[in-house]
């Protein structure tokens, strides 16, 4: 299975509206079998042991199928599509990710030039927000990292504490306990393994992965000025107070360069990456238990 490369097959047809019954097995250890961006539950994947599966399709497209158990290194790998034909009355074309419209580049430097010398506190910073009469937009929530928003706040009299207190506060009104524990959940079953339970990039695979990429460069060109990055630590604030919630949801898109972590675009709904993304900050910032 993940060692070998992923599901055999890796691409299976299907039509809209029409039963797909699949059967499941495992040559090796137990799998999770799951569809992206479908209302089901993962379906655990024994080996010697045939386990049913019905999926119906209501219309045609691409759906990613994938492993929903930490299975090994090569757990990424498990990937598959199921290509659904038919017609679609949906004549709706998609809008660009957010990242895309705002024309970010992902992948450039986004440190914070200032950090916080406490973790900022958002019960503190309640108060101090209806004090200082201090909105702000969804918009700008998604469009600008936590940083230039304790910028923009550089002309009132509150001090760095205060400042990073209200920003800790502005972001948790953009989500919900609801979004919070879903976020909480994707990331315990798709993220932990390699970002750690703490967010510090310290995960159970995280050492093993830097390994193996660093021997897999080996035999590529120009090797020797290549390194294999390890997980992000998401409780470094440097790299995340400077980091948008837009940033964010192009690097989860479009997956870690040098890092092997998989795209998962095809995997979350957009409102299960806004959960993740929002949960991800609160390695960050103190939020009310």
């Amino acid at each position: 299975m993940a060692e070998n490369g992923g599901w055999t097959p890796d691409v299976i047809q299907a039509e809209a509206g029409k039963p797909l019954h699949l059967k499941l097995t495992s040559d090796d250890v137990i799998h999770g079998f799951a569809v992206g961006q479908m209302d089901m539950d993962a379906v655990d994947v024994e080996p010697g042991k045939v386990t049913d599966v019905t999926l119906t399709f209501d219309k045609p497209g691409i759906y990613t199928f994938y492993c929903t158990r930490w299975c090994g290194l090569n757990h990424w790998r498990m990937r598959g599509t199921i290509e659904v034909s038919g017609s679609s009355s949906d004549s709706e074309s998609a809008s660009p990710p957010l990242y895309v419209s705002l024309n970010l580049d992902i992948d450039a430097p986004h440190d914070a030039t200032v950090i916080p010398t406490v973790q900022p506190s958002a019960i503190n910073g309640q108060q101090l927000t209806m004090n200082n009469s201090i909105t702000l937009s969804r918009d700008d929530y998604l469009a600008k990292s936590p940083y230039e928003i304790f910028d923009d706040l550089k002309t009132t009299s509150l001090t760095d504490e205060q400042r990073w207190d209200i920003v800790a506060y502005l972001w948790q009104s953009n989500t919900t306990p609801e979004a919070l524990a879903n976020g909480k959940q994707l990331y315990a079953q798709n993220c932990a393994a390699c970002h750690g339970e703490s967010g510090a990039g310290n995960g159970v695979f995280a050492n093993d992965l830097a390994e193996v990429g660093k021997a897999s460069t080996q035999t590529m060109t120009g090797a020797e000025n290549m390194t294999m990055q390890k997980p992000a630590d998401f409780t470094d604030p440097k790299r995340m107070l400077g980091a948008s919630p837009a940033l964010l949801q192009g690097k989860i898109l479009r997956g870690g360069m040098g890092t092997g972590m998989p795209m998962w675009g095809s995997i979350f709904t957009e409102e299960q990456i806004w959960d993740l993304i929002a949960y991800i900050y609160s390695f960050q910032f103190e939020y009310p238990k």
